[in-house]
C-alpha cells in the first residue's frame, strides 16, 4: 500500500525540476525530510536548492520530521523576496518605502513597481480623525510570505516584499508598503497589483475608523 503525494512546484524550484508539478507515491508514515530525499534523487538538480526551501503540506508550513497526510499536497517553496526569506513584516512603527525597494532590487531586475497606502482624510464624505489597525501577526506575515509565493509562481523571476503597520494611524501615514520587482515591467505591475488584491481578501489584519461622529470596523459597519 502507498500514498500517493501531488508535489507543486515554485519559482526556482520548479526550474530546476522542468515541471509545476507531480506525483509520488511514498510509503504510509513517510515524513517530510524522506519527501526531499526522494525528489532530489529523482530531480539531481533540485538537491542544492533544498536547503533554501521551505515546504507547506496541504497548504500549511511543515517541519522536516512531520509526517504527511495520505493524498497530501507538498508544495516546494523558495525565498520569494531578497535576502534570507524575504521580507514580510507586520510592524508597529512609522514605514519607510525605501525598506521594501532595498528587499527586493537588484542588478538583474529592470523592472521595480511600488505601492504606498496611506490613510485617507474622509471616508464616504466622513472625516476621518484616525485609525486603528489590529493584527494576529504570525498568522499575518504568514499568509504575507504566501503571497510572495503566488507572485513569484504566477510572475517569474518577480521579487515581492510587504510591510503592514499596525497601531494608532493619522491621516497622511503610511498603513501599507510593497516593492515587486522583476526583470520586466509586466511581471513587476502584475505582481504588485497581485499582492494588492490578495491582502485584503486573506491577510488577518483589521481597520478600525474613528470618526467625529462615530467609529466602525471597517467590514462590519454599515
Amino acid at each position: 500500500m502507498s500514498n500517493s503525494l501531488t508535489i507543486l512546484y515554485f519559482a526556482a524550484a520548479r526550474e530546476r525540476v522542468g515541471s509545476s508539478r507531480e506525483s509520488l507515491d511514498v510509503p504510509p508514515g513517510t515524513r517530510v525530510s524522506e519527501v526531499l530525499r526522494l525528489l532530489a534523487a529523482r530531480h539531481p538538480g533540485l538537491a542544492p536548492l533544498l536547503p533554501h526551501l521551505r515546504v507547506a503540506v496541504n497548504q500549511e508550513f511543515s517541519a522536516a520530521d512531520a509526517e504527511v497526510p495520505e493524498g497530501a499536497e507538498v508544495a516546494l517553496i523558495p525565498p520569494v523576496a531578497g535576502g534570507s526569506g524575504g521580507l514580510f513584516r507586520v510592524v508597529d512603527r512609522p514605514l519607510r518605502l525605501e525598506e521594501v525597494v532595498e528587499a527586493v532590487s537588484s542588478e538583474a531586475l529592470g523592472g521595480l513597481v511600488t505601492f504606498s497606502g496611506a490613510v485617507r482624510n474622509q471616508t464616504k464624505g466622513r472625516r476621518v480623525v484616525r485609525l486603528e489597525y489590529e493584527a494576529y501577526p504570525p498568522m499575518a506575515e504568514k499568509k504575507l510570505a504566501e503571497i510572495g509565493a503566488e507572485v513569484a509562481g504566477l510572475c517569474s523571476g518577480t521579487r515581492l516584499a510587504i510591510v503592514h503597520r499596525v497601531g494608532t494611524l493619522l491621516p497622511g501615514e503610511l498603513a501599507v508598503v510593497i516593492a515587486a520587482a522583476a526583470p520586466h515591467r509586466k511581471e513587476a505591475f502584475r505582481g504588485c497589483e497581485h499582492a494588492i488584491e490578495r491582502l485584503k481578501q486573506d491577510v488577518p489584519i483589521w481597520k478600525k475608523e474613528f470618526f467625529e461622529d462615530g467609529e466602525v470596523w471597517v467590514g462590519l459597519g454599515p
